[in-house]
């Protein structure tokens, strides 16, 4: 199975990002995904992520999960 992230807006619903977004990788575990959303955060956030939420395969596993910094 692969872990993803699901691109969201602030209401929820979900976007694509722009196309300064890095690429989302194909991550085999949950920590990979973990590690990546949190090396680029900010560069999503700057290409139109509000929030995130993370999917093994189809199944949801947390999130939404907000990009703004508190």
């Amino acid at each position: 199975m692969s872990w993803t992230w699901r691109y969201e807006g602030p209401d929820g619903s979900p976007v694509e990002a722009g196309p300064d977004a890095p690429p989302q990788p194909d991550s085999p575990t949950q920590s990979d995904a973990e590690s990546w959303v949190g090396e680029v955060w900010r560069e999503l956030l700057a290409a139109g992520v509000a929030q995130v939420t993370l999917f093994e395969g189809e199944r949801k596993v947390y999130g939404p999960m907000g990009l703004e910094a508190p």
